[in-house]
Order: C-alpha cells, then sequence, then structure tokens
C-alpha cells in the first residue's frame, strides 16, 4: 500500500436542482477496505443515472459515495487488503459505486479493467458505465447470442452505440431506433442494418418487414412508457425483452395476452445496486468478450464531447438536451 494526500477536491450538490447546483468542494477520502483500490482520477464519464441523482430522482444506494459518477479512468494510487490483481500505478478505467466526479475515488478492484491498446483517459472512461449495463442487460439477462436480431431502442445516446457496436461485432443483426434522420444515420456507421426514426413513424412495421413478419429476439428497451406495447407487437414468439431505462415514462398500460401468446421474458435492471460479485462477473465477461474487440478496434466508441472538470455544468446541460451522439466525458487533467 501506499501513502497520499487523502485530500481531494470533487462536485457537491447542496440541494437537487437544475445543473447550476453543482458546486465544488474539498474533502477527505478513506483508505480503500479489503478488495478495493483508490484511483487518481484522470477522467470521468457523464451518463444519465448522474442527471437523476443530480435532479433527487435518484439516490445512492446504502453505502455508496454521495458524490455523482460512476465510471472513471485513472492511475491506482493506493491498494487495500486481499487485493493481488492490480498494483500501485496500474493504469485502469473502472465502474465505480458512486463518487466519480472526484480527483480521488474508492472501488473494487474487480470491477477495474486495463485501459485498452491506444485508448487515452478520455476515451478509456466512456467505457464501464454503458459497457457493464449493455453485458449485464443484453447478453447475460437477455442472452443475445451471434445469428439473432436485436432492437436497440436510443441507438445514438451512450448506452445505444455500445450496445449496436457490441451485437453487431458478436454476429448480431441489429435493429434501432433514435429521433432524428442524422442520428439514425448515426446509427447505421455504428453497425445497425435498420435505423428508424420514431418521431416520423412507427417502428413495429419496418421491424415485422425486416424479419419477415418474425419479429426481433430481443429488445433492448430505454423508453418504457407507450413503447413497450409496441414492443411486443415487434419482438418474435420467445422473444425476451430487457428494460434499463423510462425516458418515455415509468408506466405502461401492457397487453398481458401478447407476452402470453408469444412467450416473451420481459426483464431489466438497475446497475448501481447489484452486488459487488454480480458486477465482477460482468467485468469477467467484458474482458473474455469485449476487452480483445476494444483492443484490435473493432469496437471504438465515439466520443462527443468532452470538458474541463470544471465545466460539470455545461456537460450535464448538454447531457439534458439530447443533442449528443455518443459519450460525454469530464476531463480532470484539462485546465
Amino acid at each position: 500500500m501506499s501513502t497520499l494526500n487523502r485530500d481531494f477536491t470533487h462536485v457537491v450538490v447542496e440541494q437537487p436542482g437544475e445543473p447550476s447546483v453543482m458546486t465544488m468542494t474539498q474533502s477527505t477520502l478513506a483508505m480503500p477496505a479489503e478488495g478495493q483500490v483508490t484511483i487518481s482520477v484522470y477522467a470521468a464519464g457523464v451518463n444519465g443515472p448522474d442527471i437523476k441523482q443530480r435532479t433527487g430522482a435518484y439516490p445512492p444506494p446504502v453505502g455508496a459515495s454521495p458524490i455523482m459518477g460512476l465510471e472513471v479512468a485513472g492511475e491506482i494510487v493506493s491498494i487495500g487488503k486481499g487485493v493481488t490483481q492490480w498494483q500501485v500505478g496500474d493504469k485502469v478505467c473502472a465502474l465505480v459505486p458512486g463518487g466519480g466526479y472526484a480527483q480521488l475515488v474508492n472501488t473494487y478492484a474487480a470491477h477495474c479493467l486495463p485501459i485498452p491498446t491506444g485508448y487515452s483517459y478520455v476515451q478509456a472512461a466512456a467505457l464501464p458505465e454503458t459497457f457493464f449495463t449493455v453485458w449485464g442487460n443484453v447478453f447475460i439477462r437477455a442472452g443475445l447470442k451471434a445469428g439473432e436480431t436485436v432492437l436497440i431502442h436510443g441507438g445514438s445516446g451512450g448506452i445505444g452505440t455500445t450496445a449496436i457496436q457490441m451485437a453487431s461485432r458478436l454476429g448480431a443483426k441489429v435493429f434501432a431506433t433514435s429521433g432524428s434522420a442524422e442520428k439514425c444515420q448515426y446509427c447505421l456507421e455504428q453497425g445497425a442494418s435498420m435505423a428508424i426514426n420514431y418521431n416520423e413513424e412507427s417502428f413495429v412495421e419496418p421491424i415485422l418487414a425486416a424479419t419477415q413478419g418474425v419479429g426481433v429476439n430481443v429488445i433492448m428497451d430505454i423508453a418504457g412508457g407507450d413503447f413497450i406495447n409496441e414492443n411486443l407487437k415487434a419482438i418474435a414468439t420467445d422473444g425476451r425483452m430487457v428494460s434499463v431505462a423510462m425516458q418515455r415514462g415509468p408506466q405502461a398500460n401492457v397487453d398481458i395476452f401478447r407476452i402470453m401468446a408469444k412467450r416473451v421474458v420481459w426483464t431489466g435492471s438497475t446497475l448501481r445496486p447489484q452486488s459487488v460479485a454480480n458486477k465482477a462477473q460482468i467485468a469477467q465477461g467484458l474482458a473474455q468478450q469485449i476487452w480483445p474487440l476494444l483492443n484490435s478496434g473493432d469496437i471504438n466508441i465515439p466520443i462527443d464531447s468532452i470538458f474541463p472538470f470544471s465545466q460539470v455544468v455545461q456537460a450535464h446541460e448538454l447531457m439534458e438536451s439530447g443533442k449528443h451522439k455518443g459519450k460525454i466525458v469530464l476531463d480532470l487533467l484539462a485546465k
């Protein structure tokens, strides 16, 4: 273990509200617990759950840091008891249980992954949250396999971009939806075989036409609301639907008979409250199946915007605008 100055600067939200409620303060970080490491953060990803936490709609789980930020990249500066896979000085990206908008953060060693070949800290910080989310939901929970078809809603966002690239590179045929012609073109560039502008037409008929009336095997839904019944029309018999967000609302008037008739499995999850062991399992799958594709350049997640740490307010404003394509990252090394 190394000794280090435990005082660090981080974002704080005194009262939930608009992006402007975020300010900077200093605190003292505890030493890493057993199985944990301390990372000196050089870049941090910005994600939808951060927005919800800032507005008071997504409080951190018990025991998690109250500081926003769920993914980082940087250098390990301290290790806790029992950590053998990492050493001080190793450069990693990591899923963190909170605390990412900070100069220092503690997280579990099993939730760290090496920075892919040729990646900067900024590029690496854009990986963990969406990669863990997609692998855990689309590939573990929904069981997507090579040769199957998958519909990915919100294909131009961070999760959507990751899902399109992962699924297409691992042999699935990908359909996507997005909200504009420009964003649909972006989905095609990421590897989707077809992209549908949901603001101009229903996605059901194009999906059924493209699958000869069969429907898709898997649907990754970030929409909820009125999209749920439409999903049930577009899904195949014995299909699997996984919910990962509720951008069109948390309530749905569901046609239960359609679920029964098609034998649909509908599941979903949130990542942050899952056990250390579950997240470690996801990390192992990523290391085995996805990190080789990152190292070779077969998967390459675009970054829409990079903001210096001092401009976290502007980063959140862009995230909330929905105008971004790909990831938004905070660069803690930028002046």
